[in-house]
């Protein structure tokens, strides 16, 4: 049954069931994401936490179990109206993907063109230089190619790109990897200041990152995924205090980690 569309949950896995031949990589997962709330994910390395991105994304589908967004169920439907769910979402992945053949103007002007076709080209540069500049870069790396960045410029570079359309659904993925810590400031500045879109509609971010300390000042509420399932959903404090010691060692050996 769908889910009501006003019920204040934007995305939600019911008992997902995913694997890759053998491997089992979530089993029983079920996760609620709050409309207009930051949600990270957290959990160690190969636990699914990309996969869990590329599942919203209608990229992969589970073996069982419902994934609803804003109440329709997405597992079923054919990839010619998954195109239309993924025109609302924007997706950071973790390596940038920017298309090589692009110049950076391209690559973020590249969503815009595919969304809005009939969007004007003085509107397309317009938005695509906001975009250039909200992610710390100058005016003039918008001219350039992909090879002729550096790892921390790509990364904002597809920053960038994730944001053009104005997107209800934001999924980062590693997005503070690579860079400084100015940088960083900057990332986690942007992900907290992206609340609502330009026509006053609520944005869903889900972040993936192991940056426990950008974790702790953009988010709403952290899901830690383990053993293929979420074993604890809170708000950051809540988490922090959290009597399961699998995720106190997490976040704690986490941060040790860091310092």
């Amino acid at each position: 049954m769908a889910q009501e569309k006003d019920n204040g949950i934007v995305i939600e896995f019911q008992d997902v069931h995913k694997s890759f031949g053998e491997k089992e990589v979530h089993q029983g997962l079920s996760l609620q994401v709050r409309r207009g709330e930051t949600l990270s994910l957290i959990g160690g390395s190969g636990e699914g936490k990309s996969v869990f991105l590329k599942q919203v994304m209608g990229l992969f589908k589970p073996e069982s179990g419902r994934i609803f967004i804003d109440g329709i169920d997405i597992v079923p439907l054919p990839e010619r109206k998954l195109f239309a769910f993924r025109k609302r979402i924007g997706y950071l992945f973790q390596a940038g993907a920017l298309f090589d053949s692009l110049t950076v103007f391209e690559n973020v002007a590249y969503p815009l063109r595919e969304r809005f076709r009939q969007m004007k080209e003085p509107e397309v540069k317009k938005i695509v230089m906001e975009k250039i500049e909200m992610v710390g870069l100058t005016p003039d790396v918008a001219a350039l190619m992909p090879v002729e960045l550096s790892g921390g410029m790509r990364k904002r570079v597809s920053l960038a790109r994730a944001c053009a359309t104005d997107p209800e659904i934001i999924l980062w993925d590693e997005p503070t990897t690579e860079l400084d810590p100015t940088n960083v400031k900057r990332i986690v500045a942007l992900i907290k200041s992206l609340k609502k879109s330009r026509d006053g509609t609520p944005i869903t971010s889900i972040a993936v990152t192991h940056d426990m300390e950008s974790i702790f000042q953009f988010s709403d509420r952290i899901a830690m995924l383990y053993d293929k399932k979420i074993i604890a959903v809170d708000t950051v404090e809540n988490m922090k205090s959290s009597p399961d010691q699998r995720v106190h060692d997490f976040i704690f050996g986490r941060m040790k980690t860091l310092e």
